[in-house]
């Protein structure tokens, strides 16, 4: 006869969780190793090959085994932090991409989490969908750029603010979050916060934010702030010298000059200073020219459903917040300044698209017709999705490409300088000096432009102790120093020209 010591001590089927209902499927977590296995396959192996520009600027002030290249003014230093760990134990490009591939997945997933009980966890999993689907998002994962670690800070600190009724340790997120975004680039983390300044000077209810929105500005600022009285002569002084290095952040470009330079930039080039190209494929911008108008249907929608205002103004607000610089300072303009802005209406834009699906349930009255109505909505939203994110694909093809050649051309030209007597310790000077030299081994300075960090007499002193080459693109005039230097023509580089001098031992 049985006895209740011999019953199984575990039931035969495993026990539903507390809830009494299946676990939900983690979407947000698929589209963070979806977006980490895109940039594996589709963007590492074609950018493994060097580092772009502004990379090499940000890398070579933690990399030990190459000088440092000359950072400007309005730069920030918080992407080579970001990097430092992995520099030390290697500068290969590939690992270097690969951890910030990876890297890049899990802030993904980070930062939209906090959305998840403001939105809902299938919304969530949509807005970060909607982010990294973006060309310019799967690009700037793997590079050593600030834009995009900035997204993401912005989205994930808005996140929290919202949350600060409700969670008590929010404020405390926040303010890492802010940190974070002031640290990898003030001028971005500035506009961030002036829509959640007001907001928390005007609700009582966010009232408790403000101690953690400035305590995170002041703890990211300090080392700008340190190191403008250190190299530039204060805050004033290096505000200055920014400005004169962006071209003149003012108004008097004309107004809408950044907007129209973001315009034609949106499908390529990487960088448009000056921007004089045509728009390319004019077909793919509607959709950049439909974010205001679908920004107001989901603030118009959210009125008159009842639902919590905040949760859409607030990050639609701080998304034209940040992007203000970008449109109506600045006369050039890059895609990936736009980033932040981009992770911003993410949630919104998420949260109106799976309204309309909830709208279109079948109702009791008419089932039949709701039915119709419902997969016909459904059918429109999955079409515009997938076919935009086709477009990006498309785009993120040719990008990769350019990123590429790019690259390789610096890394050519780097090999030419070591054939022609180059060698470290030595110096790179004139347009493309900051690339060239960190793939050579090389410090790299200019005595003109916006990267100005030599004299004449600095430069000829330098070049009587060291090798040293003198680079010009046809555009730049030629160091009075360099013109009896032996004339050398890099290849694969059009007009690019090297005035080589190597003194003798």
């Amino acid at each position: 006869m049985a006895t209740p010591l011999s019953r199984p001590p575990f039931p035969f089927r495993a026990p539903l969780p507390r809830s009494g209902r299946p676990r939900p499927v983690p979407w947000l977590a698929l589209m963070a190793v979806v977006y980490a296995l895109v940039q594996l396959a589709f963007v590492v192996p074609h950018t493994h090959t060097g580092l772009g520009w502004d990379e090499t600027v940000y890398v070579s002030q933690s990399d030990p085994r190459t000088p440092a290249a000359y950072f400007s003014a309005p730069r920030s230093r918080g992407i080579s932090f970001l990097v430092a760990p992995v520099l030390a134990v290697s500068s290969s490009v590939p690992l270097l991409r690969t951890v910030l591939a990876l890297a890049s997945a899990v802030a993904l997933y980070g930062a939209f989490r906090v959305w998840e009980s403001l939105l809902g966890h299938r919304t969530a999993a949509l807005a970060a969908l909607l982010f990294a689907g973006l060309w310019a998002s799967m690009l700037n994962g793997s590079q050593v750029m600030p834009n995009l670690w900035v997204a993401l800070c912005a989205a994930a600190a808005v996140g929290w603010f919202l949350r600060i009724p409700t969670d008590p340790r929010a404020r405390w997120w926040l303010a890492g979050a802010l940190c974070l975004a002031t640290l990898l680039r003030l001028p971005d983390s500035g506009w961030l916060s002036l829509p959640l300044l007001l907001t928390a000077v005007c609700v009582q209810a966010y009232r408790p934010a403000a101690p953690a929105l400035l305590g995170g500005l002041v703890l990211g600022s300090a080392q700008w702030v340190a190191e403008a009285y250190v190299r530039f002569g204060g805050i004033g002084e290096r505000l200055h010298i920014a400005d004169a290095t962006e071209g003149g952040m003012a108004a008097g470009h004309g107004f809408g000059a950044g907007a129209a330079a973001a315009l034609h930039s949106l499908n390529g080039p990487l960088l448009c200073r000056p921007c004089h190209v045509p728009l390319h494929a004019p077909a793919l911008t509607l959709w950049w020219l439909a974010l205001p108008i679908l920004a107001v249907t989901a603030l118009v929608f959210t009125v008159r459903r009842r639902r919590p205002f905040a949760v859409t103004a607030l990050p639609l607000g701080c998304a034209a917040s940040v992007a203000v610089p970008y449109l109506f300072l600045l006369n050039y303009s890059a895609p990936r300044f736009f980033l932040p802005t981009y992770a911003l209406l993410a949630p919104p834009l998420a949260a109106l698209a799976t309204s309309a699906l909830r709208n279109a349930r079948p109702g009791p009255n008419r089932p039949t017709c709701s039915r119709r109505r419902r997969f016909a909505t459904a059918t429109a939203v999955g079409v515009l999705l997938l076919a935009h994110l086709g477009c990006q694909a498309g785009v993120l093809t040719q990008t990769t490409a350019q990123t590429s050649a790019l690259s390789r051309t610096y890394r050519q030209a780097a090999d030419r300088l070591r054939q022609l007597g180059i060698h470290p310790p030595c110096l790179v000077s004139g347009p493309h000096a900051q690339p060239v030299g960190y793939d050579a081994g090389c410090a790299s300075g200019d005595i003109q432009g916006n990267n100005r960090s030599l004299t004449p007499l600095q430069l000829r002193q330098q070049a009587s102790r060291q090798p040293t080459a003198v680079l010009t693109d046809g555009h730049s005039p030629l160091p009075a120093l360099a013109r009896g230097w032996p004339k050398q023509l890099l290849p694969g580089q059009g007009r690019w020209v090297a005035y080589i001098w190597v003194p003798p031992p």
